[in-house]
C-alpha cells in the first residue's frame, strides 16, 4: 500500500450530546468495537471529578482527560496542547475522538481545527456526531447547548428510539430535520450504529452531505417558527470570484455569530475546478476542489445552518454575485 501525505492526516470525530443522552455508551461502543483502527481518546468532564473517565471500558486505546471544565471555556489552548503531545506518539493511533461534555457547545472544538495551521495540516474534522436522547430532548429543546448540538452535527443518533412511539419519533425527526437539512440521521437503542456510519464518514466536507436533496426544504419546513433552521440554495451560473468574496465578508461580518455552519460547492468564472467552502461562526475557509466532471455538473449548493437566518434575503444576495 502506498502511503500518501493525506493517509497521514489523522481524522477526527468530534461526538456530542446532551446530558444522558447517551454518548459515553457510544463513545465505548467505539473504543471496544474491532474495527480495526486503533482510537485515541479525549474525554472532558465538567468538574474535578472525571466519572465519565471511570465509566469509559478500558482498551487498549489512549485516553486523555481534560478537567479543567467545561471543554468550551479553554478549550482551544489545551485542546491544542493536548493533540500536540498526541501527535508524538502518531504511530500510537489513526483516529482520534473528542467527547465533549453535555452542556458544552461544540462550536469552539470545531473552530480549533480551522484557526491553528499545524491541526490543518495534521488533522482533518472528519465529522461532528450528535447523540440526541429521543424521549427527554423536548425537557431541553429551548436550551441553547441542545439545538447547537444539533444544528452543528453531521450524524445524529435519534437514540433510545424504543421509548417513544412511532408518532413521536416522526415529529422529532420533523422538527430535526428543519433546524439541519444536511444531518445523517440514524435511529438508534442503546447507541448502537456500525462503525462505517461513524468513522471514516468525511461528513464534514460536502461529499455525503449533498447527497440529501436541498430541495427538500419546502414551505412547510419553518411552521413551528424555529429560531435555529437550515437553508439551501442551489443555483445555475458561475460566480463573480470579487463578489463572492464581499459578500462572504460581509455576511460574517453582520451575522457571523449566528451562523453555525455554513458549506458549499461552487462554480467559479473561469475556473474549471469546484471552489469547495466551509464555516463555523465567523471563521471561514475555501479550497480549490477537483476539476468538474461536466457541464451538466456544474451549479451552485450552499447550505446554511443557524439562527434567524432570512432564507429570502440570503438567497438574493447570492443570485447578486452571479455573472
Amino acid at each position: 500500500m502506498v502511503t500518501t501525505a493525506a493517509d497521514n492526516v489523522v481524522p477526527v470525530t468530534v461526538l456530542t450530546g446532551y446530558l444522558g443522552s447517551g454518548k459515553t455508551t457510544l463513545l465505548n461502543r467505539i473504543l471496544t468495537h474491532e474495527h480495526g483502527k486503533k482510537v485515541a481518546v479525549i474525554v472532558n468532564e465538567f468538574g474535578e471529578v472525571g466519572i465519565d473517565n471511570q465509566l469509559v471500558i478500558d482498551a487498549d486505546e489512549e485516553i486523555f482527560e481534560m478537567n479543567n471544565g467545561c471543554i468550551c471555556c479553554t478549550v482551544r489552548g489545551d485542546l491544542i496542547r493536548i493533540i500536540g503531545n498526541l501527535m508524538r506518539r502518531r504511530d500510537k493511533f489513526d483516529h482520534l475522538v473528542i467527547e465533549t461534555t453535555g452542556l458544552a457547545d461544540p462550536a469552539p472544538v470545531i473552530q480549533t481545527f480551522f484557526v491553528d495551521e499545524d491541526m490543518q495540516t495534521q488533522l482533518s474534522l472528519d465529522a461532528v456526531v450528535t447523540v440526541v436522547d429521543a424521549k427527554h430532548i423536548w425537557q431541553h429543546w429551548e436550551a441553547d447547548e441542545a439545538q447547537e448540538q444539533i444544528a452543528f452535527a453531521d450524524v445524529i443518533l435519534l437514540n433510545k428510539i424504543d421509548l417513544v412511539s412511532e408518532t413521536e419519533l416522526a415529529e422529532l425527526e420533523r422538527r430535526i430535520r428543519g433546524m439541519n437539512a444536511i444531518a445523517k440521521i440514524y435511529h438508534t437503542r442503546n447507541s448502537e450504529l456500525g462503525m462505517d456510519a461513524l468513522l471514516g464518514v468525511q461528513a464534514f466536507d460536502l461529499k455525503r452531505a449533498l447527497e440529501i436533496d436541498p430541495n427538500f426544504l419546502g414551505e412547510d419546513a419553518h411552521e413551528h417558527d424555529e429560531t435555529v433552521g437550515s437553508i439551501a440554495i442551489v443555483e445555475p451560473g458561475t460566480l463573480d470570484m470579487q463578489k463572492l468574496n464581499d459578500w462572504l465578508s460581509y455576511l460574517l461580518q453582520t451575522q457571523g455569530p449566528d451562523i453555525f455552519r455554513m458549506k458549499g460547492i461552487l462554480n467559479i468564472a473561469g475556473d474549471d475546478h469546484r471552489y469547495v467552502f466551509q464555516g463555523v461562526h465567523m471563521l471561514f475557509e475555501g479550497t480549490r476542489d477537483r476539476p468538474w466532471k461536466s457541464d451538466d455538473e456544474r451549479k451552485n449548493e450552499l447550505v446554511f445552518i443557524g439562527r434567524n437566518l432570512d432564507a429570502d434575503k440570503l438567497k438574493e444576495d447570492f443570485r447578486a454575485c452571479l455573472i
